[in-house]
């Protein structure tokens, strides 16, 4: 079994002035500077900000496959120098992700063999997970006979079925067609209520931060820093139609795509704004 998670509201990931530089011969590109935030335990936050803007670093930065060059990135207390063993990580690319000769049950029930983790907590974990995301159909098929979408549902299962304490996803909606990522994004939001897991979810789409968060993290451009970290102000229950046309979504994303738009002409938030 898992360890019991913390507590909703108490402590779950602690970032402290962040500082990354990738080195190179013509002297160091600063990417992330002095970045500081903090994920309680129990929410689901966005991350936004222009392309480029050092999103992927920051969360390869969390996950603890990227050094930080200064600063501090703590999950539950512990320092993070490594990979940790309560955080999960889903990717853009999904299908590179996947094991194509092994099938849906196969994909999702290996990193719980790697646990060492015993068959009967793996299958039922696994049955859950594939339940859970929809694919009770499809248990036995191969990645390659799946669509896109389906291929993502399995990515978030196997995530899901190793019950962390962190889930982080790197746009990972962002390769599917329009229907299928609406699809989505309301599976995200189920499975969160669900497994009442923390979730740290990065995104290029305004609309689907506001559509998915309690907060949203606007990141400027390099060397990132954060604009505004900006409450979202929706009911807890959420559609896709009634959701996107409530005035504040709009308001929200009025406010949101301003933030983004004054990062790419190089705005900071301890700046002036200008035309």
């Amino acid at each position: 079994m898992a360890d019991a998670r913390p507590a909703p509201g108490s402590e779950m990931l602690v970032v402290k002035d962040l500082h990354k530089v990738y080195a190179g011969a013509g002297g160091g590109t600063e990417a992330i500077r002095n970045l500081t935030f903090d994920v309680k335990a129990g929410e689901l936050v966005c991350i936004v900000g222009p392309s480029g803007a050092g999103k992927t670093t920051l969360l390869r930065s969390i996950a603890g496959l990227l050094p930080p060059t200064s600063g501090t990135v703590k999950l539950e207390g512990e320092v993070v120098n490594g990979p940790p063993k309560g955080m999960a990580v889903v990717f853009q690319e999904y299908a590179r992700s996947l094991f194509p000769w092994l099938t849906v049950r196969g994909n999702i029930e290996l990193p719980l063999k790697e646990k060492g983790m015993a068959k009967a907590e793996r299958d039922k974990l696994v049955d859950e997970a594939i339940e859970a995301v929809g694919l009770a159909d499809s248990p036995h098929k191969f990645p390659w006979q799946l669509s896109g979408g389906m291929q993502q549902r399995v990515a978030i299962a196997r995530a899901v079925a190793y019950e962390p304490h962190l889930l982080l996803m790197d746009e990972p909606f962002a390769a599917v067609d329009a229907q299928t990522r609406a699809d989505l994004e309301d599976l995200v939001r189920n499975l969160w209520h669900k497994y009442g897991v923390t979730l740290l979810f990065v995104t290029h789409d305004i609309e689907e931060s506001i559509y998915l968060a309690q907060r949203v993290l606007v990141l400027s451009g390099r060397p990132t820093v954060i604009m505004e970290d900006v409450p979202i102000t929706l009911p807890d229950e959420r559609d896709q139609i009634t959701t996107r046309s409530d005035p504040e979504f709009a308001r929200l994303r009025t406010h949101i795509h301003e933030l983004v738009q004054a990062a790419k002409r190089g705005i900071r938030p301890d700046e002036p704004a200008r035309a």
